[in-house]
């Protein structure tokens, strides 16, 4: 499998997972707002902070607007879609002026592209990467258009079929472009367990050739930790401050104590992975003489005796004739005494020389 540049980190075989906040439209357009969620990104040790590049225009029909006029919700909707989506699109000066902050503060600005419009003012703006959306994996004029710019793509893979997937992929690579990352993604907010699949990331990952991550919508760090432990490259998390703030997203994304667990902890998952080739690490090594066993002398052995199996007894430590040789020591006789209870040791018998140090 290849691993893919994301700009400021490789993702994909041994590298460390790259943890994305998801703020999306969390910063329900208050650009204060969305800074203080940006620092506390960086707080809790986020590798970049995510975006959702579309507008009035660019996103939902003019008869969807008319069929969305009320809601009974009206902490997560104040008003009808057509006004939310004004107050919450991300416009061309705020990505301008975010982008500027997450520089200052040193956290990489990325964004999900709805439109070729958007594509377009993210290359200006010259970012690392594209993020697909799922709703988009079907979108094959919009990935065509992306994928020519050149850049990574990240494409998230939920409501998807595997010939959806199959077809996207294949899109992007059609149009020069062979860096691509696949988020196995559960498009339900929140899902239930048994919609997961996590194995899916294998499938993906087997069946393309590319690194896999996972964009998560579940409550808590649990399920992107098993992610992580899975082999997901990237993790994406809706990411707030307040969990309680009127908006879409808010109450089912992560707070910064949970973005900063999933951050460490995920670390440590992906150290504790390691490799799959089994080796003995020199601590274990020397664990050996501690754990191990050895040839006890059952009664004291003195020097011209035999050896035999009746004679000794296996206990702690594991610093003389371990169990596995005592064929190799059976018969030799005694040259050098040994006292009820304590190690026989190879210098203890014929054949072997007592080594100086000992």
């Amino acid at each position: 499998m290849n691993t893919v540049d994301l700009g400021p980190a490789n993702v994909g075989g041994d590298n460390p997972p790259f943890i994305v906040a998801e703020i999306g439209s969390n910063h329900n357009g208050d650009m204060d707002l969305c800074r203080d969620i940006i620092d506390a990104a960086v707080g809790a040790g986020a590798d970049a902070v995510k975006f959702q590049s579309w507008t009035e225009k660019t996103l939902i029909s003019e008869e969807e607007y008319q069929c969305n006029t009320e809601y009974e919700n009206k902490k997560k909707h104040f008003g009808t879609l057509r006004e939310m989506v004004r107050e919450y699109q991300f416009t061309p000066d705020q990505h301008r002026t975010i982008q500027e902050y997450c520089q200052e503060r040193d956290i990489t600005f990325c964004s999900s592209v709805f439109s070729e419009q958007e594509a377009d003012l993210l290359e200006e703006l010259d970012v690392p990467f594209y993020k697909i959306a799922s709703m988009d994996i079907n979108n094959l004029p919009l990935l065509d258009y992306v994928a020519r710019k050149g850049q990574p793509m990240i494409v998230s893979t939920g409501m998807a079929t595997m010939a959806e997937i199959e077809q996207a992929v294949h899109t992007i690579r059609e149009a020069g472009n062979n860096e691509i990352v696949l988020l196995h993604c559960v498009s339900v907010y929140p899902p239930d367990m048994d919609l997961m699949n996590l194995r899916n990331m294998e499938t993906l990952q087997t069946a393309f050739d590319v690194p896999v991550g996972f964009s998560d919508h579940t409550l808590g760090t649990s399920i992107p930790l098993a992610a992580i432990a899975r082999g997901a490259c990237v993790v994406e998390k809706h990411f707030t401050i307040d969990k309680d703030l009127p908006g879409w997203d808010h109450a089912i994304s992560a707070n910064p104590e949970e973005l900063e667990t999933l951050v460490e902890e995920g670390n440590r998952i992906h150290r504790a992975l390691g490799s799959t080739v089994r080796t003995v690490s020199q601590a274990e090594l020397d664990k050996r003489v501690q754990f191990r066993r050895s040839a006890i002398a059952q009664k004291p052995l003195e020097e011209g005796e035999t050896l035999t199996k009746g004679k000794v007894a296996f206990k702690r430590p594991g610093s003389g004739v371990s169990p596995d040789e005592f064929d190799y020591a059976e018969g030799r006789k005694i040259t050098d005494s040994v006292k009820e209870g304590h190690v026989i040791h190879w210098y203890n018998l014929n054949g072997r020389e007592r080594k100086k140090s000992e």
